[in-house]
């Protein structure tokens, strides 16, 4: 499966436009994360544990969004997107979308 965030795929064309496709994911942060990035924040510098969480919850929105594809059967996604938005105080949901193709 091809993802890109880009309108074409150079070198191939796109034969069908099948619809658009999301994944998204829900996470909340952790009492032994918010210690860890509590000290962090005292010192300050990048707060690993958070940035681990968020690049999980990209993958797996992405995964979904994957299999939303092949479902439709797609040989691509195109305009692929990402957005993000609290749920609630500490646990936010990551979505990715785009749009499903059939390629020539």
């Amino acid at each position: 499966m091809i993802l890109t965030t880009t309108e074409h795929i150079a070198g191939r064309e796109v034969s069908e436009t099948l619809g658009l496709v999301r994944g998204s994911t829900v996470r909340a942060r952790n009492i032994a994360r918010d210690i860890f990035a509590g000290l962090k924040n005292i010192v300050g510098g990048e707060i690993e544990e958070y940035t681990k969480l968020q690049a999980d919850a990209r993958e797996q929105a992405l995964k979904r969004m994957t299999d939303d594809a092949k479902k439709l059967g797609a040989d691509a996604v195109i305009g692929v997107r990402f957005t993000t938005a609290m749920i609630m105080q500490g646990c936010a949901e990551i979505l990715a979308f785009g749009t499903a193709v059939k390629l020539k």
